[in-house]
């Protein structure tokens, strides 16, 4: 199968911003030497334990580090941005690495309701027309006229470049139809809240028609790992982000701390039921173990693509993740 990487830049407890986005740039040097399909960055505001918040200046860097890796957003959240400002930001990216951008995109905002506002600049957001906002933006990313008069009067600049794959997002099933109907790639985020089910993707695949900026169905689903060469190393690497999902179940979003700390938390014994409800979205155990899983999801579900987002504490711990995982599956 195909095997690819999400990240989110995460800062975890005694680093710093800056170097979590340097952390970015190795782990999608060796993605690249791995011989990975593709790595996205995600999009995340209001909140200092990410910091991807702009993914596609950070692909544009990471574009320039790479020779074969497809790079991309995983995704860039559309709500903030006009369809012009997507489709020139994405063209120009493609333009400088042809053959080599995804523009991928999302319907959420990417944090809280205050993030959200200050990004319209105090204006209401506009929530209800993300589907009409993307058919424009990949209208002018194909340097068609939009019929809409607002966005016809004008071109997306640079013109007559290689396409971008383009790609949309969703953990829930409701965009599937959209991204079948308006022939894009579809990733599933199975890390968010599991729910994935082979009816969603039949969903996608039955009204797939292509496009010039996706030639047939693809699909890729995105889960949270953590693996090593043993399941006790693994289970010891995951409890730091087991215990942040409990924290962003209860509202709050915090950096991750060290797994040497995360073994004096006080967990109660909800928090523990808890852990193993969130181990159907978080993979944990051995290399050989979680590459099992994967094939047999792979198997039950028929995607094309698995996304690898991994987040032990260590960056020497994050990038052997994906060291044994290409290992195993490559």
């Amino acid at each position: 199968m195909k095997l690819s990487v999400l990240d989110q830049a995460p800062v975890t407890s005694g680093n710093t911003a800056a170097g979590a986005l340097k952390k970015a740039e190795e782990l999608a040097i060796l993605a690249d030497e791995l011989g990975y399909h593709r790595m996205w960055m995600a999009e995340h505001h209001g909140t200092d334990a990410f910091s991807s918040s702009a993914p596609e200046v950070i692909a544009a860097h990471l574009a320039a580090k790479t020779k074969k890796l497809r790079i991309g957003t995983g995704g860039v959240m559309m709500m903030h941005y006009s369809p012009l400002k997507l489709a020139e930001v994405f063209k120009t990216l493609s333009a400088l690495s042809p053959g080599r951008i995804d523009f991928g995109v999302g319907r959420a905002p990417g944090g809280d309701n205050h993030a959200m506002y200050a990004l319209s600049e105090g204006r209401p957001p506009l929530v209800n027309n993300m589907y009409e906002k993307l058919a424009i933006a990949l209208q002018l990313i194909n340097d068609e006229v939009p019929e809409d008069s607002l966005y016809n009067r004008t071109i997306a600049s640079p013109s007559k470049i290689v396409l971008p794959e383009a790609w949309l997002l969703g953990s829930t099933g409701n965009s599937a139809v959209q991204a079948g109907r308006m022939g894009l790639g579809y990733s599933f985020a199975q890390f968010f809240q599991g729910g994935m089910t082979p009816a969603i993707l039949d969903t996608y695949r039955n009204n797939f028609t292509p496009s010039a900026l996706m030639e047939k169905p693809e699909i890729n689903v995105t889960y949270l790992v953590t693996a090593a060469e043993t399941k006790e190393e693994a289970e010891f690497e995951a409890l730091p982000q087991d215990i942040a999902r409990l924290s962003l179940m209860k509202g709050q979003i915090r950096s991750l701390m060290t797994p040497e700390a995360a073994q004096d938390y006080p967990l109660t014994e909800m928090d523990r039921m808890m852990i193993q409800e969130n181990r159907k979205i978080h993979l944990v155990g051995s290399a050989k173990e979680v590459a099992e899983t994967l094939q047999e999801e792979q198997g039950n579900y028929g995607f094309d693509e698995v996304m690898i987002c991994s987040i032990p504490h260590s960056q020497e711990k994050r990038l052997n993740v994906y060291r044994l995982l290409a290992k195993e599956l490559m």
